[in-house]
């Protein structure tokens, strides 16, 4: 639950109402599949996804997987970056360039977190996601969605392939909710839970990592439904289809709803949402480098690298076009993630499905099936916007 899933929710949701709610909900179904087979690559295996590429792969593939999801780390850094740059501005009032400078600060709070070990980074993100949940429960409340809209929105499941623009928001839900990182982090910290070394064991270790996964995407499902259904009855509905960015709907909630309180929450909530995924981003680039070539920075050093490469191009484009163009970029970013998560999904389906490398705990036909239906499903979804882009 990061900030891009609020600026491709809201500009969804602002554009064509609820008609993608489909794709939220068969993209955390997506996630779900996929994040069951991380956790069962790293307890089966007792290596995350990374480490098995450098082993499996050749070293010229290898660094060509770790260069494309050091692009996904950023890019998921970059909507960090303006994300929470743009709460500090709603909040506080800090200028769109010192609010990306500022961030490079959160550095602090990742090495405290760190130090205090990793039940503490669990609990504060475990924390910010009751936040989110609970500001956005409040904003559903008051924008008063009807159920029949809200069902309207499975109505129509084709309708992205129709419209070239539709269907590139629909990438960047796409992205923003089934990160290529996240594969490579949840094969390593399924390995920090205690559980029996032996088949039956890990078998029971896999059953509980995929539930627990599951809930959380679950909880996920609710919060982007409910930025998208929000953004849909208040803006959609009122004719207002030109919001499409995050600003935009802080400053709107207020006088639409009638009351102050939306806005607050608004801003509140999007700050926990950058913070959230803060963690999780420095967790999973300290994994891939450790993965791919054995190689250990100090957090600080890796956390500070990957922010500053996602800070300056936020204080050159708020430079150049202003704070809409830092909008647009944060659209960009969750369809850069899509674009790179073939390139972490594709290893991860061969290697559950081996038996050689996964022995009794290697999925069924009947999953390996439709985890290349899901892949194939992503790679044509790229195919097909690829393709828009280059025609359009």
């Amino acid at each position: 639950m990061d900030p891009g899933n609020w600026a491709t929710g809201i500009e969804g949701g602002a554009k064509f109402g609820y008609l993608l709610l489909t794709v939220i909900l068969v993209s955390n179904l997506f996630a779900m599949l996929l994040q069951g087979l991380a956790a069962r690559l790293g307890i089966a295996t007792g290596r995350d996804l990374a480490q098995i590429c450098r082993e499996q792969h050749s070293p010229a593939t290898g660094h060509v997987l770790w260069l494309l999801c050091e692009v996904a780390i950023i890019a998921c850094d970059l909507a960090e970056v303006i994300g929470t740059a743009l709460a500090l501005k709603l909040l506080f009032g800090i200028p769109m360039a010192l609010g990306a400078v500022l961030t490079v600060l959160d550095a602090l709070l990742v090495l405290t977190l760190m130090r205090r070990g990793f039940r503490w980074l669990e609990a504060f993100i475990f924390a910010l996601i009751l936040l989110i949940s609970g500001c956005f429960c409040i904003q559903l409340a008051l924008a008063q969605p009807l159920l029949a809209d809200l069902f309207s929105g499975f109505s129509d499941p084709t309708a992205p392939f129709r419209n070239p623009e539709m269907l590139y928001i629909s990438i960047g839900i796409l992205g923003a909710t089934v990160m290529p990182h996240n594969l490579y982090l949840h094969s390593s910290i399924v390995q920090t839970r205690a559980f029996e070394r032996n088949i039956e064991g890990r078998r029971h270790a896999i059953r509980w990592a995929t539930l627990d996964s599951t809930l959380a995407l679950g909880l996920a499902l609710f919060v982007n439904a409910a930025i998208l259904s929000v953004s849909a009855a208040v803006f959609h509905q009122r004719g207002r289809t030109d919001v499409v960015e995050i600003q935009q709907a802080y400053e709107l909630l207020s006088p639409l709803l009638g009351g102050s309180i939306a806005a607050a929450l608004f801003g509140v909530a999007l700050l926990a949402s950058g913070l959230n995924s803060t963690v999780t981003g420095t967790l999973a680039g300290q994994i891939v480098m450790e993965g791919f070539f054995n190689l250990r920075l100090r957090p600080w050093v890796r956390r500070l690298l990957t922010r500053g490469l996602a800070v300056i191009p936020v204080i050159v484009v708020t430079s150049l076009y202003g704070d809409h163009g830092a909008s647009r970029l944060l659209v960009l970013s969750q369809v850069i993630l899509s674009m790179q998560l073939p390139f972490a999904v594709i290893p991860l389906v061969r290697f559950v499905s081996s038996e050689k490398l996964m022995g009794e705990l290697r999925i069924s036909r009947f999953t390996a099936a439709a985890a290349w239906t899901v892949t194939a499903i992503i790679i044509a979804l790229n195919g097909l916007l690829l393709k828009a882009t280059l025609l359009d």
